[in-house]
């Protein structure tokens, strides 16, 4: 039983730890990266706030917002690559986490005509700047002078940081307003680069932007969050099934326990059995007396493993501190990772496919035994007594 409950125990917290894991990452970045995007391929988009009006009207996009976004080089006391976003503030807070992670500033202060620029914490360290410093944003465009071709540059101010605890967003981006994103690339007036969405199922994302790109006139180019970091989600369910798998073995073990204590029981009371069928008792009879006892110390030890898996996963965030200060040592130490707690994501269907895998292999464990002692013969069993 405990042996069970062990394995039931395990699995249901190093799962529920994983998804938890998965959510805090999709969290993370997808509070910077759109669900889903729509780009004109052959002009810029005009018109787009009755675009952004009828998406607004279907009920499977929360919100959508205009962007312009380009590859730039930032230049200040540092240098680095960036991916520069022209966005509208009132717009942007609707499909993304930016204006609920600023550590300094607010993403309101992006004006149009200003020239603001909002940093990734981690792209203010390598540039080595802070609010108010100035930053070069060099354009990979080229525009004519008298002295030839140079590229496009303008000189922006920091008006904030923000910070998601992921590297890539908070190390590889910067925002503007989507109006001097416009100047910048000397873009027509009015126009955008296309429509970030914000969906009610982000596992629908492609789907719903093909389809309102079909509704709209012209040629686009459609992409999801799975184009752009289904890798790493891919990595972490890959990692997750693996782990599943090498933990059912603890459940294997334990229903192989049970195989041999029945055997072992079926040896020890097989004169008790060649006496009960000498009474009349047939072959279905005593193979139901062992499929019963081994199924019954499945059925407990899986109780008692969901029960603690339940209740090890919900308060995984308290035992590991406790463990930490008892151990003196830190799990996930604040200056290497940005996660710096154990987060958990109990799921019903997690725990109900668990219970019912240790039921069947508690049960299919007693079969092999159930059968032994279903074909003792009594002449042979008894010759010594």
């Amino acid at each position: 039983m405990l042996g069970i409950a062990l394995g039931v125990t395990t699995l249901i917290t190093v799962i529920s730890v994983m998804n938890g894991f998965e959510k805090e990452l999709r969290a993370r970045i997808l509070g910077a990266i759109s669900h889903a995007t729509i780009q004109p391929l052959d002009r810029p988009l005009d018109q787009w706030q009755q675009v952004i009006s009828d998406m607004n009207a279907r009920d499977d996009v929360i919100a959508a917002a205009p962007y312009i976004e380009v590859g730039a080089w930032l230049q200040a006391n540092g240098s680095n690559g960036a991916l520069v976003r022209g966005v509208d503030p009132a717009y942007e807070a609707t499909v993304s986490d930016v204006a609920t992670s600023m550590v300094n500033g607010s993403l309101d202060d992006l004006r149009d005509g200003e020239y603001g620029l909002v940093l990734g914490i981690g792209l203010a360290v390598r540039l080595r700047v802070g609010v108010g410093d100035r930053v070069t944003v060099i354009a990979p465009r080229l525009k004519a002078s008298p002295f030839g071709a140079s590229p496009l540059m303008k000189r922006f101010t920091v008006v904030g940081m923000f910070e998601f605890g992921e590297h890539e967003n908070d190390t590889g981006l910067a925002m503007i307003h989507i109006a001097d994103a416009a100047r910048l690339l000397r873009m027509p007036d009015k126009s955008i680069g296309g429509i970030r969405l914000k969906l009610e199922d982000l596992d629908t994302a492609w789907w719903v932007a093909r389809e309102i790109s079909n509704q709209l006139d012209g040629a686009y180019r459609v992409r999801d969050w799975s184009q752009e970091r289904g890798n790493l989600f891919q990595a972490v369910k890959t990692e997750k099934s693996v782990m599943w798998v090498i933990l059912s073995l603890i459940i294997a073990v334990a229903a192989f326990n049970i195989i041999s204590m029945l055997v072992m029981v079926v040896t020890d009371k097989q004169s008790d059995i060649a006496i009960m069928k000498t009474m009349g008792a047939r072959a279905g009879t005593i193979m139901r007396v062992f499929v019963v006892q081994g199924s019954l110390i499945g059925v407990i030890g899986t109780l008692l493993g969901v029960t603690g898996g339940i209740l090890l996963a919900q308060n995984i965030a308290t035992v590991m501190p406790f463990l930490e200060r008892v151990f003196g040592f830190s799990l996930f130490p604040q200056d290497i990772y940005y996660i710096t707690e154990l987060p958990s994501d109990l799921r019903k269907s997690d725990v109900i496919g668990f219970a019912m895998m240790s039921l069947g292999m508690s049960f299919l464990s007693t079969l092999y035994p159930a059968w032994r002692a279903s074909k003792t013969h009594p002449a042979e069993a008894l010759r010594y007594e």
